[in-house]
């Protein structure tokens, strides 16, 4: 199997002793163009993969932050076809590697292997089909086209361990590990058994394993990375995007290097030490000292670094009333 950008990113990091920092965006929330513009600051800043959530009328793994994401992609106009178009248009500026998030009927609609062969035409690295077993997909000749594409696998938490590494024995690109049961959404406590998993399926794998799913603070975010080789961050990028996506500047506030600087914050300190992290905090801004000392994460910068930036420097813009309140839990993909 020839490798391609998925491959070749994870190699780099894994050289570099670094996890991946692996972004998800609702892919024409809230538009295309817009989506464009976000994938561009978000390499600009530093983030390694992007995933691009097709947008789905029943995305029934997704808490309501993403959710609502997909409504407001459908109802900006998005099709399979136009997200196609994106990321070929991505592909003109470009190299980062992009994963398709989505379930089987929108790809089963368009053609199973027409998809696969207009996605890796267009510079697409891989598929994560969230409502495909694998067994189905073997047991099935009409699911096998994938023209190179990584096909991302699923592993959940209630996976008995032998099965978590046959399916990560048949892994392409990395395996996406749930961290909880259930969608998307916020959880109070981490599950204790991550780390216990991750380590499963790593004995059974030849690819990288991230989380995502739940995790709802910083605190638990710098656990999970320090056992896996890459975090998906989601619903923070997401809910910003809900916020102020109405605002006809979302692009270049997105670019502007203020904000740059958060992510930037967030993906040279992943790798750091506490104590090396404690360094750090007496270099930044006065305002990131005590986060950092209370919580001892990089990742609090990342959250926080953007609230207060919007907060500063941000004018208020209306948000649809139907959403208004929906959108309050400070959760992670």
């Amino acid at each position: 199997m020839l490798e391609n950008r998925l491959d070749q990113t994870f190699a780099r990091l894994r050289e570099e002793k670094k996890a991946a920092f692996v972004a998800y965006l609702a892919a024409g929330d809230p538009t295309l163009d817009a989506t464009l513009e976000l994938v561009m600051a978000l390499e600009g800043a530093g983030v390694d993969i992007i995933e691009l959530g097709l947008p789905f009328s029943d995305p029934l793994a997704d808490g309501i932050v993403n959710q609502l994401a997909a409504q407001r992609a459908l109802e900006s106009g998005t099709t399979t076809a136009g997200v196609i178009e994106l990321i070929r248009r991505i592909r003109e500026h470009s190299s980062i590697p992009l994963v398709l998030f989505t379930y089987l009927n929108p790809v089963y609609t368009y053609g199973f292997e027409k998809f696969h062969a207009d996605a890796a035409a267009a510079g697409a690295d891989g598929v994560l089909l969230l409502d495909l077993p694998p067994d189905e997909a073997a047991a099935n000749s009409e699911l096998t086209g994938t023209h190179g594409l990584r096909q991302i696998r699923l592993i959940a938490p209630t996976t008995p361990p032998a099965r978590m590494r046959d399916i990560g024995s048949q892994g392409e690109g990395f395996i996406y590990y749930v961290s909880r049961e259930g969608v998307t959404g916020e959880q109070s406590e981490l599950a204790t058994n991550i780390a216990e998993n991750v380590a499963i399926i790593k004995s059974g794998s030849g690819v990288p394993v991230c989380v995502g799913f739940g995790i709802s603070t910083p605190d638990q975010a710098a656990a999970v990375a320090r056992s896996a080789d890459g975090v998906v961050v989601g619903s923070a990028i997401v809910k910003t995007i809900a916020t102020h996506g109405s605002s006809p500047d979302l692009a270049s506030l997105v670019a502007d290097h203020q904000l740059h600087s958060v992510i930037d914050h967030f993906v040279r300190l992943l790798d750091f030490t506490p104590s090396e992290l404690q360094r750090c905090a007496t270099d930044t801004d006065g305002h990131l000292v005590p986060r950092l000392r209370m919580l001892k994460t990089p990742l609090t910068i990342f959250i926080d670094g953007i609230d207060e930036y919007f907060n500063k420097h941000v004018e208020e813009v209306p948000t649809n009333p139907s959403v208004t309140g929906e959108l309050s839990p400070d959760v992670w993909y």
